[in-house]
């Protein structure tokens, strides 16, 4: 496996990046496990996981059920457009805070190497309609 360096961390990743959004709706917590068990016995190191996931479909009731996998598999190895707040998704710092501490909660873990902000506008072409800029 080739890996990376995430950006100035000094974190080393793998080119490949494991996804996770169907687990918890299409497949089963073992499932979603044996997928891990693969994919780190190849050398990956790099998951893609959100608090929304899975994604398919999309249900409050299956909210953070992927990370919730990812935690439990990583609790058995010690040492290796949807709208989730009631004021709407703005990004502040206490909606950062409050999904950076539900996804370490379900992870089961105290840090995150990247946390990564997904904006639904841009899922759905709005930017397209409107130049974005990052410094608002």
């Amino acid at each position: 496996m080739e890996f990376r360096k995430l950006g100035r961390t000094g974190v080393d990743v793998s080119l490949i990046c494991l996804g996770t959004m169907t687990w918890g709706s299409q497949n089963s917590e073992a499932e979603a496990h044996e997928q891990l068990d693969c994919a780190w016995n190849q050398g990956i190191n790099f998951l893609d996981t959100a608090e929304g996931y899975p994604t398919t479909p999309a249900r409050q009731e299956t909210q953070g059920r992927t990370e919730e996998y990812v935690g439990s598999w990583l609790a058995a190895r010690p040492g290796d457009a949807r709208r989730f707040r009631p004021d709407g998704n703005l990004l502040n710092r206490a909606n950062i805070e409050a999904g950076v501490d539900a996804s370490l909660k379900r992870l089961q873990t105290g840090y995150v190497d990247l946390y990564q902000v997904y904006d639904d506008r841009a899922a759905q072409g709005r930017y397209r309609q409107r130049r974005c800029d990052a410094r608002r």
